[in-house]
């Protein structure tokens, strides 16, 4: 809560207005969280900006979140210099500069006392904008700067002082937990239709009702949804996972849903809502991840590989995507047995698998066989490929069968056999499988 911020600091909302540019409200920050940023390497990053008489603010995310009373994960600078004023400036003080791909929209990467990074990036102006990405221009001006951004709570900046500069009442916004597009939010969402699902993700991280949007932006949405269409899988899916993995992640994905967006992200023209509704009410408190949250949606894999089609998921997800939806009608068993079994016999890293069925323990809101699982033991198979090596098999695609077929005999055991009992059903096992010893 930031309502005893506003108590402990001050405004300055009621300077007088010069010709037709407004004044930002402003107020002054001084919290453990501000004070713990200046690191030796901040501090040097802020006193060559002063020698050379540039402005340097922070921006953004960190100032919402110093607001909230968050530590940021990362600092954004904002500064009234160019790139070239900034590279000249680094040349000069001896600071290395790298990854410059981000030159051409504004921003240098300023590497301090070899020990930390810096995205610095100059105040700018969007002058051509396709719904994916702006072409821009540079100023001086930081009203100008913050009026291109999204939303208000994120067009705050933060002078090294701690002054905090407001030109759209992203401070209020913040204070009422509002999330609210700076100026109009058609024009803003046409600009980057991304920002449909940013403002789903802000919400989810800042209002305190599950479903209480403002009906002028849903509005603003629903007319829009088609840009997403051109918006690629990989930004909508980073976007995606930070909605599903925050607060009221069921209310949003029901909105995304009302709202018609879920064709375009990939999802089923009808998704099975009834379906998400039962696994988040299981899997309450269990932090199920967003993949298998998502996978709620989906009725069989056809429906998963066509949503990994579209957000372009890693092989880990999209395998674990796959791995619930073929074993989530599991009959009811209060056994461990059946997914220790998995273990056993699902292709993939035993890390990776390991967690899966975890994901899955929890899709199905089994608290206590996940608390047992988790505490398992893993015995470790006394058969490997080469004692069948040695004992004449050649490695080829029955090998895997075979090494398989001697884990199965061993897991039935309840892990009991030893390396000589499973070795000794060899000869039975190679027969059953119908190939001979050279096979």
């Amino acid at each position: 809560n930031i309502t005893h911020v506003f108590v402990r600091f001050f405004f300055n909302s009621n300077k007088p207005q010069l010709c037709c540019k407004k004044l930002p409200n402003t107020m002054k920050l001084d919290t453990p969280q501000f004070r713990a940023l200046f690191s030796p390497e901040v501090k040097e990053l802020v006193e060559i900006f002063k020698r050379h008489g540039h402005e340097l603010r922070i921006a953004g995310g960190a100032v919402r979140d110093l607001l909230m009373h968050k530590q940021p994960q990362d600092l954004d600078f904002a500064t009234t210099a160019t790139p070239t004023q900034m590279k000249e400036m680094f040349d000069n003080e001896s600071v290395r500069m790298i990854n410059t791909k981000g030159e051409k929209h504004g921003t240098i990467t300023a590497r301090i006392n070899d020990k930390a990074n810096f995205e610095v990036t100059t105040l700018r102006i969007d002058v051509v904008t396709d719904g994916r990405h702006a072409e821009v221009e540079f100023t001086t001006d930081w009203e100008t700067d913050a009026n291109r951004r999204d939303l208000t709570i994120n067009a705050l900046f933060l002078g090294l002082d701690g002054t905090v500069y407001d030109y759209f009442h992203g401070i209020e916004d913040l204070e009422k937990r509002r999330v609210a597009f700076v100026g109009d939010p058609a024009q803003r969402i046409r600009e980057d239709y991304l920002r449909i699902l940013r403002y789903f993700r802000f919400y989810g991280r800042i209002a305190v009702e599950p479903d209480s949007h403002d009906p002028g932006i849903l509005t603003a949405i629903r007319e829009n949804v088609g840009g997403l269409a051109g918006i690629s899988g990989e930004r909508l899916w980073t976007e995606l996972k930070k909605i599903l993995a925050g607060n009221y992640s069921k209310e949003l994905v029901g909105r995304i849903i009302d709202l018609g967006i879920a064709p375009f992200l990939g999802l089923p023209d009808s998704p099975d809502w009834n379906q998400l509704e039962k696994v988040c009410r299981r899997s309450h408190g269990l932090a199920l991840q967003p993949v298998p949250l998502l996978t709620a949606l989906l009725k069989d894999e056809s429906e998963v590989m066509k949503l990994h089609s579209r957000l372009k998921f890693s092989s880990y997800e999209r395998d674990l995507a796959l791995f619930i939806v073929q074993h989530r009608e599991n009959k009811e068993d209060a056994s461990l047995k059946p997914y220790q079994r998995l273990l056993f016999v699902t292709k993939g890293k035993t890390g990776d698998v390991q967690e899966w069925i975890c994901e899955l323990l929890k899709y199905g809101g089994h608290r206590e066989l996940l608390e047992s699982f988790r505490c398992w033991d893993m015995p470790k198979f006394p058969v490997n490929g080469t004692m069948l090596l040695e004992r004449g098999m050649r490695s080829g695609p029955k090998f895997a069968a075979v090494l398989g077929k001697l884990k199965e005999l061993w897991f039935d055991s309840d892990f009991s056999l030893t390396t000589e009992e499973l070795l000794a059903k060899l000869p039975d096992v190679l027969r059953d499988a119908k190939v001979g010893k050279n096979g």
